[in-house]
């Protein structure tokens, strides 16, 4: 059986990935705060956690017809984290 994205290729549908990092939402309340925080944002070359708006703006460009080339990707939405 082939790939599934090989299998929708034919009809413009393309199947990626999201990855996000540590992303400051209401699931990490009180918990990102002094050292967690600190150690965390280190991770990334940008020094701090990603916002919800930034993996949304990846999803809003998966979405949109400027990625209709991009498929069968897995997208590193962490700031860098994983370099």
């Amino acid at each position: 059986m082939a790939p599934v994205f090989v299998q929708v290729g034919p009809r413009r549908v393309t199947v990626n990935t999201v990855a996000p990092g540590v992303i400051d939402t209401d699931m990490h309340q009180g918990r990102l705060v002094g050292d967690a925080l600190a150690w965390l944002s280190s991770l990334t070359p940008m020094g701090r956690i990603g916002t919800p708006e930034e993996v949304a703006d990846v999803v809003a460009f998966l979405a949109s017809d400027d990625s209709r080339w991009v498929t069968g990707q897995w997208i590193d939405a962490s700031g860098g984290t994983l370099l």
